[in-house]
């Protein structure tokens, strides 16, 4: 069952202005980042920025430093450190300023804000961190060489400049990227690898981005059950395998996935066990798979 928590907003983008030219970013050796940059940076100029909530569903929190509180519709975040948090089956819009484009949160994200200049040329600077999660991004094609776009998560940086892709991060940090339109530079360990539209690749933690191929947004499940005993006692393991790129929930709990997409849970086996996996795209496409164990 597919489960899109938000629609896309209908007005945003003209997707005449998707392509882009990229100019390759220095490396990084911590983290991911989905980033936009272009001439050499002077230094910015600080102006009245944030991101808008434009639209929740479920638990919903805002983040602000040292404090936590329910988010409101057309609640806005402008300071350094102040972020978001969804909570199971929950999601989010946020605009970037009235302009730039939009985020897509998905449940069980957190995002903070690292910066929010203006570059002297008018060009606008968003630095955005994602721990985990998921989310999409739909951003107009920029018009400034000095706009920038990131999205920092544990693993390396993606640069972007007008386009449409997403990123999905799992528990250990690793990263998978998705370009739906434009394109995306992903930066690790001083490497840099380019993802054209259609095309998707992950970066581990510690390691250069991998490289491309063809785009699947398939949030699937195939999956087998091994009964085993231990000290007298039935146990049941549920064995997934789903895209790696791909972030994968168990009763709300996150998942490991592996380089081949495996994850595994074990349960003690009881009459109808049953559990729920959903399993969550880059580009944010969601389904939920219902399975009975026993």
């Amino acid at each position: 069952m597919v489960n899109h928590l938000l629609q896309p907003m209908a007005h945003v983008l003209d997707r005449r202005h998707r392509q882009q030219r990229w100019l390759a970013l220095g490396g990084i050796s911590i983290f991911t980042v989905v980033s936009v940059t272009f001439a050499a940076r002077a230094l910015p100029v600080r102006v009245d920025r944030g991101l808008l909530v434009r639209q929740l569903q479920g638990e919903v929190t805002m983040l602000r430093t040292g404090s936590a509180a329910p988010a409101a519709q057309g609640a806005r975040l402008s300071a350094v450190g102040d972020g978001l948090r969804t909570g199971r089956r929950s999601a989010a819009v946020l605009e970037v300023d009235t302009d730039v484009g939009f985020l897509d949160v998905s449940e069980q994200t957190e995002l903070r804000i690292r910066t929010l200049e203006m570059a002297p040329d008018g060009g606008r600077i968003t630095h955005l961190n994602v721990p985990r999660g998921q989310v999409r991004t739909r951003l107009r094609r920029f018009t400034n060489q000095g706009s920038q776009f990131e999205i920092e998560t544990p693993a390396g940086i993606s640069g972007v400049r007008g386009t449409e892709f997403g990123v999905s991060v799992q528990e250990d940090g690793k990263t998978g990227i998705a370009t739906l339109t434009g394109a995306v530079d992903t930066i690790a360990v001083g490497e840099t690898v380019a993802v054209p539209a259609g095309f998707q690749n992950l970066i581990w933690p510690g390691e250069p981005p991998t490289q491309p191929v063809p785009l699947r947004d398939d949030p699937g499940l195939e999956y087998d059950r091994q009964v085993i005993f231990e000290n007298n006692t039935r146990y049941v393991t549920l064995i997934g395998r789903v895209d790696p790129v791909n972030t994968v929930f168990v009763d709300g709990a996150p998942q490991t996935v592996d380089r081949q997409g495996e994850f595994r849970i074990t349960r003690l086996a009881t009459s109808r066990l049953r559990v729920e996996v959903v399993v969550i795209t880059p580009l944010g496409r969601q389904e939920l798979h219902e399975i009975y164990l026993l």
